[in-house]
């Protein structure tokens, strides 16, 4: 079996994994879930009068702080649906999974040892003005 092949096996052991199905549900929840998809509707017809006004040569401020004000209350009521909740969570669990498999394919490229290599998650050293994020 060559590497090519191999890497179609992962990907068929992927689809059958807990994580990835956990997220097709969860993407398939939002999808059906009309009032989020309303939402997110609305938020990206907000999202395009707010380059709209951007752009203009005589942009009105008061309108695109309107906008943008508008714009971050969507943002917050989609982020609040229970679908969208179960969608982010499902999405880094599996983000976490793929993570760690390209991490120990990088390390093995590196030369490390394939029974050995893993991901190593940094841990929170408690500045955040360094951070690059925890996901």
């Amino acid at each position: 079996m060559d590497i090519i092949e191999l890497t179609r096996e992962i990907g068929r052991e992927l689809q059958k994994d807990e994580r990835y199905l956990a997220m097709r549900k969860a993407s398939e929840d939002c999808d059906g879930d009309a009032v989020l998809q309303n939402m997110i509707g609305d938020f990206n017809l907000k999202r395009m009068a707010i380059n709209n006004e951007a752009n203009k040569d005589e942009r009105d401020d008061d309108k695109l702080q309107q906008l943008n004000n508008e714009l971050r209350l969507l943002y917050g009521q989609i982020m609040q649906n229970d679908h969208m909740q179960a969608y982010n969570a499902a999405k880094q669990d599996l983000d976490a999974l793929l993570n760690r498999v390209s991490s120990i394919i990088s390390q093995c490229a590196e030369g490390a040892d394939p029974d050995t290599a893993d991901y190593e998650e940094s841990s929170c050293g408690g500045n955040c003005a360094s951070c690059g994020g925890c996901h």
